[in-house]
């Protein structure tokens, strides 16, 4: 047993690993929002909150009598990664849908991205060359590099709706955000047809 196996849900007295249900009472999650981890981009949640409307975001702890941080008001969570691509998320969003239900999956691209200064060969290339490793079959070439905003959104929104990770019930939204302005930019929105009647 490790030393911090007490700190594990599993093994809390009660807790049954076969009736869980979720978490949604403790931490209501409905969206997660996949963008880059470039700092410039941090304000991405912040658009996307605003712009859908009904969502908490950052929230704030809710805490028991003791003080001890049992839940959160935030409906929004966050995933980042290089360029914000969707193929590096799908962990995430099944683990999530399994955890709380999630409602939506966000995608949000953003102006003067790192990921748009390679291709994908020049990247494969310069691993190789630098640290004498093939990475060409570790990963979709269509998520290395961003190089047309509009597909790059469209490419992701068409992977995670094509993904078995992602329940066909999920809602998806693909953005575009400026980082100088801020402006936020619907270019996608994949909603099951049966929920738009």
């Amino acid at each position: 047993m490790g030393q911090f196996s007490a700190y594990e849900y599993r093994k809390l007295p009660g807790f049954d690993m076969n009736a869980f249900e979720g978490a949604n009472q403790a931490i209501p999650m409905k969206t997660l929002v996949i963008h880059c981890f470039d700092p410039r981009a941090a304000d991405i949640p912040l658009a996307v909150a605003a712009y859908l409307g009904d969502e908490v975001y950052p929230g704030e702890n809710i805490l028991d009598e003791s003080g001890n941080r049992v839940g959160h008001t935030r409906t929004l969570f966050v995933e980042t990664n290089a360029g914000g691509r969707a193929a590096f998320a799908l962990e995430s969003v099944a683990a999530m849908d399994y955890i709380f239900s999630v409602q939506n999956v966000v995608v949000v691209h953003h102006s003067f991205c790192g990921t748009t200064t390679l291709t994908p060969e020049l990247l494969i290339k310069k691993f190789h060359d630098h640290h004498r490793a093939d990475i060409a079959t570790m990963f979709d070439r269509g998520s290395l590099a961003i190089m047309d905003f509009e597909d790059s959104i469209k490419h992701d929104i068409a992977l995670l709706r094509s993904s078995p990770a992602v329940p066909k019930r999920i809602k998806l939204y693909g953005f575009f955000y400026e980082i100088s302005t801020g402006k936020l930019t619907e270019v996608v929105r994949d909603i099951p047809a049966w929920m738009s009647t």
